[in-house]
């Protein structure tokens, strides 16, 4: 058909598998669009539409509209090159004064079971990436605080957010209890080095979700840790059927989302479920104030606001992930810190 286009858009600020889905859902409800698909590893959208009743121009504003750029490859690499570098050197920067002053050895525990994590700095993550948050899940939020049978418009909202820090909570016991089974515990007679092998392998990803979290190398979202499909669509499938907020709340805390996967790994790394738990705890809090309601205040701000915002977060996430890889080192015998960076090993 004369009619019929077919067009490859490169896509920027998807963090995770949910913002390809919402992108394809929002293409998918526009009048002359044929067929979407849209590739969160690829960092593309696929789109073939009618151009007699669609313009192209169309597409990329209701895709720009919900917090999304379409980027132009025209000119654009050396841009996107210096933007790479310039976030590389912030992370590296900052790694380094934190370093210095021995403040990175309370983002991440010198040993993997010990208390002094920084959940101060897991709270303040969670408040940061609560925007991608507010974007992901608000419809699912709003849904719930219109419910017509509560005696209080507020109660839905607070009990679908109960269910939500419920679950984060107990991801944290869970894959703390992972990472001490895994080699978290002196008890257990495993070698520091296992002990810090794991450090190492959860510094990495974490660089890699914070990384991807400021799209700089969509090759790298291939790396990303994902819920198997399977387990997603029976989430999903569920979170279709039921009515009542809290359980609601508990089954989005198992979606895929870039921000609350990193915490998973956090989480691992803890090697003690306990703390664990009290580190997702911790996030799950930071991400309330926004999802309770002041996320309206940053929707009036505007989605380039959140997507800068959302940038601060990727530069944490990724300094956290390199006090992890600093620490696998220190208990590998390998010690880079400058100034009573930890415990000798």
């Amino acid at each position: 058909m004369s009619n019929q286009k077919s067009v490859n858009l490169v896509i920027g600020n998807m963090t995770c598998v949910n913002c390809q889905n919402k992108i394809e859902k929002e293409l998918k409800h526009l009048r002359g669009v044929i067929s979407a698909s849209v590739s969160y590893n690829k960092g593309t959208a696929e789109v073939t539409y009618n151009s007699d009743i669609l313009k192209l121009g169309q597409i990329k504003d209701s895709i720009e509209k919900i917090g999304y750029e379409v980027k132009s490859s025209e000119g654009k690499d050396i841009v996107a090159f210096i933007k790479s570098v310039g976030f590389i050197s912030l992370i590296i920067l900052l790694f380094i004064i934190l370093n210095a002053s021995g403040l990175s050895n309370k983002l991440a525990p010198t040993k993997l079971a010990d208390s002094s994590m920084g959940i101060g700095m897991l709270f303040v993550i969670g408040l940061i990436t609560s925007v991608h948050c507010v974007a992901m899940c608000g419809g699912i939020n709003l849904s719930q605080s219109l419910k017509k049978d509560s005696l209080s418009p507020f109660l839905p909202t607070l009990y679908y957010n109960l269910g939500r820090v419920v679950s984060y909570t107990l991801c944290g016991f869970i894959f703390g209890s992972l990472g001490y089974l895994i080699g978290a515990s002196e008890e257990l007679g495993i070698p520091f080095a296992v002990q810090g092998i794991l450090k190492l392998i959860a510094g990495v990803f974490m660089v890699i979700m914070g990384i991807n979290m400021l799209d700089l190398f969509p090759w790298l979202r291939r790396l990303t840790i994902r819920v198997p499909r399977p387990i997603a669509r029976v989430i999903a499938k569920q979170k279709g059927k039921t009515r009542i907020p809290f359980v609601v709340g508990i089954l989005n805390g198992f979606m895929p989302c870039g921000p609350l996967q990193s915490m998973w790994i956090v989480a691992l790394a803890a090697g003690n479920p306990f703390i664990g738990a009290a580190s997702m705890f911790s996030f799950a809090i930071g991400t309330l104030p926004l999802m309770l309601g002041l996320g309206s205040i940053v929707s009036l701000l505007g989605v380039k606001f959140m997507n800068k915002v959302m940038k601060a977060g990727g530069v944490l996430v990724a300094v956290l992930g390199l006090a992890m890889l600093s620490q696998g080192l220190a208990l590998n015998g390998i010690d880079f810190n400058i100034k009573n960076g930890g415990d000798q090993v």
